[in-house]
C-alpha cells in the first residue's frame, strides 16, 4: 500500500519496514536532478525531520521523514545516478528504507486520491 506526504514523500510499507522516495509531482517540479546527498544507514529519524536534501538544476529541496523509525538501507545507485528520480520518481528511484518505530503513524500520510486532490489544491 503506497501512501504520500503532504511534503511530496511517498511511502510504501511491507511488514514493518517502509520504502521512501519523493513523488513524480515533486521530482516534476525539481527539474533535472544533479545530486542526492544521502541519509546514513542506521540513524534513527523522527517523523518530519529534514533526513536528506536534493538538489537539481533549479534549487535544492529537503527531504523529510514521514515516519519515524531507524534507516535500515539507502540506495547507494542514486550518488552515480540521482537522474533516476527523474525516470521513475516512485519506483527504482526510492531514496531510503526505515524500520518503523510507530506504525501508528501511516494514518497520518494520505492515500493516491487524497494526494492528488491535495496536490490540485496547492497548483490552485
Amino acid at each position: 500500500m503506497k501512501k504520500y506526504a503532504k511534503t511530496h514523500e511517498w511511502v510504501l510499507v511491507e511488514g514493518n519496514v517502509a520504502t521512501v522516495g519523493v513523488s513524480n509531482y515533486a521530482q516534476e517540479h525539481l527539474g533535472d536532478i544533479v545530486y542526492v546527498e544521502l541519509p546514513e544507514a542506521g540513524k534513527e529519524i523522527k517523523k518530519g525531520e529534514t533526513v536528506c536534501t536534493i538538489e537539481s538544476v533549479k534549487a535544492a529541496s529537503d527531504v523529510y521523514a514521514p515516519l519515524s523509525g531507524k534507516i535500515i538501507e539507502i540506495n547507494e545507485e542514486l550518488d552515480a545516478a540521482p537522474e533516476t528520480i527523474n525516470s521513475d520518481a516512485e519506483g527504482s528511484g526510492w531514496i531510503f528504507k526505515i524500520e518503523l518505530s510507530d506504525p501508528a503513524e501511516l494514518d497520518g500520510l494520505l492515500d493516491e486520491e487524497e494526494y492528488k486532490k491535495f496536490c490540485e489544491e496547492e497548483e490552485a
